[in-house]
């Protein structure tokens, strides 16, 4: 098992899209540094705001790409390579469609499922093997409908069942910086 090292939140820069499902990733990863009191810095090298936190004596790294959701490989790939991360030990935080809000789980690999910036992360990387935590937004129920829906902001009470997962997800942080990542599913799955 391996330690993360990396904590990549997705979403997209600008006032317009931070309250919107989209955005999922963006906001667990802001309120990680801000629990653990670190502070998010513009770097051109990577694309994107990095950070860099510590907790129990492990240091990771925090980034939101501010490339748009369909290029966040590039930033990805950016950080892994300049600070030398192996894949395993990277967690991408995304909104998940095919969670219903309030749900969170913890996977390493697989698919993309339409996700774009997954689908560009596993571009950049050449694999899938990386961590994700997916936050899930739930489903318009219309695959038509789905750009619309993760663009917009999620109904009060979708919001609420969000957060309380969002919660219960920043309590792995300690599995998952000290790579008890089978405990740290047990916890969130349980």
């Amino acid at each position: 098992m391996s330690e993360i090292k990396l904590i990549v939140g997705l979403g997209n820069p600008g006032r317009e899209y931070e309250a919107t499902r989209h955005n999922a990733g963006f906001w667990w990863v802001d309120e990680f540094a801000s629990k653990y009191g670190a502070s998010f810095k513009s770097d051109a090298k990577f694309h994107g705001l990095i950070a860099r936190a510590s907790l129990h004596g492990q240091d990771v790294y925090l980034l939101k790409p501010q490339t748009f959701m369909n290029v966040s490989g590039r930033a990805v790939g950016a950080v892994a390579q300049f600070y030398k991360i192996e894949v395993a030990q990277i967690l991408v935080v995304h909104d998940e469609l095919d969670l219903p809000p309030g749900s969170a789980k913890l996977k390493l690999g697989g698919g993309h499922g339409g996700h774009n910036g997954l689908k560009d992360i596993i571009a950049h990387l050449g694999t899938k093997d990386f961590w994700r935590l997916r936050l899930g937004v739930g489903h318009p129920g219309d695959r038509a409908e789905v750009v619309n829906f993760v663009l917009n902001a999620p109904r009060k009470e979708e919001q609420v069942l969000i957060e309380e997962a969002m919660a219960r997800a920043q309590e792995i942080a300690p599995h998952l910086l000290e790579g008890t990542l089978e405990a740290a599913m047990r916890k969130l799955h349980s």
